[in-house]
């Protein structure tokens, strides 16, 4: 079940990538990756990973050779990006920002980061282009399922979306440090400002849950429902 990006820049130059969402870290790889990729180096601050088991970041290693292919590249430029996933195929002409935070955000959900991880049964059902309302949509409904089925197994059922919160500030603390990292390695603004894009799309769900809730609030209740 493998998601495959091509993005085409011009008649002369396109670049394809296959991302495997169950891959594993693999600690030969890692090791011939740019220093920029090492646990230890702008390490998340809510990092779980020790460096006796990991000498580099899981996801900075599966995102490096996508970061190095863009670097210097403006965001605004337009790109055409094809997507197939296993259940159907996207095409879109797009900024490179739009096209980076796609490929950027299914790579870090199926690192072997566990922080990242919590955003793997979104990369399942990869929604390139997503808007930040259906972004939200999905987290949410995701979330709420995983709820029900605690809920019918007899384990705790946060309704209340807490942990959903608590999620996206672990999140927010990774996406934070992430910034830094590409920042201090790259020379234009196309990676920078996908990471920014990701970045706020993903902030947004922790400081204004209620606001983004309202957002998604006529999307899910039929008319005359939950009326005053």
């Amino acid at each position: 079940m493998s998601i495959e990006y091509r993005i085409t820049l011009d008649s002369d130059h396109e670049l394809s990538y296959c991302i495997e969402p169950n891959r594993t870290y693999e600690p030969i790889a890692a090791k011939t990756a740019p220093n920029w990729t090492r646990l230890e180096y702008q390490q998340c601050s809510n990092c779980p990973l020790s460096k006796d088991n990991f000498s580099h970041c899981p996801a900075a290693v599966d995102l490096h050779r996508v970061i190095e292919d863009f670097q210097g590249l403006p965001a605004f430029k337009k790109v055409q990006v094809w997507v197939r996933t296993p259940e159907r195929e996207y095409s879109k002409q797009v900024s490179l920002e739009e096209g980076l935070r796609a490929l950027l955000g299914v790579i870090m959900a199926t690192s072997a980061c566990p922080i990242l991880g919590t955003l793997k049964p979104m990369a399942q059902n990869h929604l390139p282009f997503a808007s930040n309302q259906e972004f939200i949509l999905r987290a949410v409904s995701l979330y709420l399922a995983r709820q029900y089925f605690n809920f019918r197994e007899g384990r705790h059922a946060d309704w209340e979306l807490k942990g959903l919160v608590r999620m996206f500030q672990q999140l927010q603390l990774v996406n934070q440090a992430f910034w830094q990292r590409i920042h201090d390695t790259c020379e234009g603004d196309s990676n920078l400002k996908a990471f920014l894009t990701f970045f706020s799309m993903s902030s947004s769900m922790t400081y204004s849950m209620e606001t983004q809730l309202q957002k998604i609030r006529p999307l899910v209740m039929s008319a005359g429902e939950g009326a005053d």
